[in-house]
């Protein structure tokens, strides 16, 4: 379909970026290092054996009441609950009278996980069994949000899932997704997003790589992991043989959401700022499955979307997306 003209006023009020705040760039490091982020509510914090006899751990808050709607979040690259944007969503949900959950991709919670594996972009599988456990905990279908990587691999479940998907979710969305990774993995490797985003990213991933090769010797090639200096190169060396595939290229082309979106059957948001600095606007998605609305303002920049007043928050697009999952699709 096209771009979604049931965008509505007040959402795009929320989302506009003050002018003090022009940019992808600024509008992204700001959220993420400068704004004002609610006080997360307590967690409570369970470990979950993997059927692989691995862990993951997922963290709690809210009610947990029979009649709350359950939201579940799930981060993006070397994100946690502890991310802006987690908390953030966390406390607009338990603010609502939501239970919430926060599940962590392998290796993100803290303690290195067990398996010779990690996580990944179109870690759909291992997502769908995370969303099937949780809504047996809930006992009730899920509203589920993902952000960047959790993001794409949400929707990519969602594809994969088509019809069966609404036995276990109500509603999905996907903020700053980099639903062509092919694309996505090229803009962050290049000038300012190289030597700032890439850089930072590569700063936490090659250590719990270095120490996943402790865990498992020989599992890839060390020294050439030694040498990474870009996203690419990374996913080359590590992502891809981790998780079975060929090389950066067939993880990229086989991992990416965008060309499953049609494949959806439950209502899906997809909300990406024209102005990401590593998701290229014109590898956006112009037309999506019938369940697919697509949200696509000038501004945001990556997970930034900061509120139009000053000094700004981090509230605008946990509330915006929290009303239209809850709202009539």
């Amino acid at each position: 379909m096209a771009l979604d003209p049931a965008l509505t006023a007040a959402a795009l009020a929320g989302l506009q970026a003050p002018r003090w705040l022009p940019g992808g760039n600024l509008q992204t490091v700001w959220a993420a290092r400068l704004a004002r982020v609610p006080a997360a509510p307590a967690l409570r914090r369970e470990r979950w054996h993997t059927p692989d006899g691995d862990f993951i751990e997922v963290d709690f808050a809210g009610p947990g009441g029979a009649a709350a709607p359950a939201l579940v979040l799930f981060h993006g690259l070397e994100g946690s609950s502890q991310s802006h944007y987690a908390r953030a969503f966390a406390a607009e949900a338990v603010a609502r009278g939501w239970s919430v959950a926060l599940p962590h991709f392998r290796g993100c919670s803290g303690p290195l996980n067990l398996a010779p594996r990690a996580y990944h972009s179109g870690d759909f599988e291992e997502l769908g069994w995370m969303l099937g456990r949780l809504h047996r905990h809930f006992g009730r279908p899920l509203l589920a949000a993902g952000v960047s990587l959790g993001g794409n691999a949400l929707l990519r479940w969602a594809g994969e899932a088509g019809s069966r998907a609404g036995d276990v979710v109500q509603a999905v969305a996907a903020i700053s997704a980099p639903l062509d990774l092919a694309a996505a993995g090229a803009a962050i490797d290049r000038g300012f997003n190289r030597q700032v985003y890439a850089r930072m990213f590569l700063a936490t991933m090659k250590p719990k790589a270095l120490r996943k090769w402790q865990q498992h010797p020989g599992l890839f090639d060390r020294e050439r992991l030694a040498r990474v200096r870009t996203i690419a190169e990374f996913d080359d060396t590590f992502t891809a043989p981790l998780h079975g595939f060929a090389g950066v290229h067939d993880y990229w082309a086989r991992a990416a959401a965008k060309p499953h979106l049609a494949h959806i059957r439950v209502p899906a948001l997809a909300l990406n700022a024209g102005n990401d600095p590593f998701v290229p606007a014109a590898s956006l998605p112009r037309v999506g499955g019938g369940w697919v609305t697509l949200w696509q303002p000038a501004d945001g920049g990556h997970c930034g979307f900061p509120g139009g007043r000053f000094p700004g928050h981090v509230r605008a697009m946990p509330q915006a997306v929290c009303d239209w999952l809850a709202g009539p699709h």
